[in-house]
């Protein structure tokens, strides 16, 4: 039986690059492409933070072409979805037989209705290869596997600024708090891959610094390097 063909939502962030690895472990599923949305002005994916060079060198290790939307910084739900819907428009145009559009989501059933509404709305079917998995193990597994990430991202209203910029390891899951999800998936932090078996190579990031944006998020900046 022919496998459906799908795009992968890409943040940049372990779970999308999770998901990658998952679905190419099955045999229903081909992922022929990745879709970011980035934040125009700052060049970076939305809400995680991760720039697009680096967003785009990540594509290329993962040997996949990488579909790009923009968005006005701030820019509210109706921005998002009108830029999704040209995102998926382009993809069509490129892969006329696609309707699977694949997501990292873990446990948020809301999102996952929402995501899947959209969708539905666009012609397309929603697909979440991680969701329910219990995100302790999940962290784990990721780190066992060889998936190197570091927080670029930490929501200040649930976790310490200090934790931006750290290693995404074992260390990383020891000292979290007990109220934090090991995977962030309330948004207590967002992630840059920058190694793992998705990966053909892992990238040469290098570090920035960390500044607080919106009086709330502590964001540590990763370029790509040589």
């Amino acid at each position: 039986m022919p496998r459906a063909r799908a795009l992968l939502a890409w943040s940049g962030g372990k779970d999308a690059a999770w998901a990658l690895q998952t679905l190419r472990a099955r045999a229903d599923v081909e992922v022929v492409g990745l879709m970011t949305t980035v934040t125009a002005g700052r060049d970076e994916a939305a809400m995680q933070g991760v720039h697009v060079d680096v967003l785009r060198a990540q594509a290329r290790a993962t040997g996949l072409p990488l579909i790009e939307s923009r968005i006005a910084a701030g820019a509210g739900n109706p921005a998002y979805e009108a830029a999704f819907a040209q995102a998926l428009a382009t993809a069509r145009a490129r892969w006329p037989e696609l309707t699977m559009i694949a997501f990292g989501d873990l446990f948020l059933a809301d999102i996952r209705a929402w995501r899947e509404a959209l969708c539905a709305r666009l012609g397309w079917q929603a697909c979440f290869p991680l969701f329910g998995r219990h995100t302790t193990g999940l962290a784990r597994e990721m780190q066992a596997a060889g998936l190197r990430a570091s927080l670029c991202c930490v929501d200040t209203t649930q976790l310490d600024a200090d934790f931006s910029g750290r290693d995404f390891d074992a260390a990383l899951l020891e000292a979290l708090p007990a109220h934090v999800d090991p995977c962030g998936e309330r948004g207590e932090f967002h992630t840059c891959v920058h190694a793992g078996p998705m990966f053909a190579e892992p990238l040469a990031l290098l570090r920035g610094d960390t500044a607080l944006r919106d009086s709330r998020f502590a964001c540590t900046a990763f370029s790509a390097g040589g």
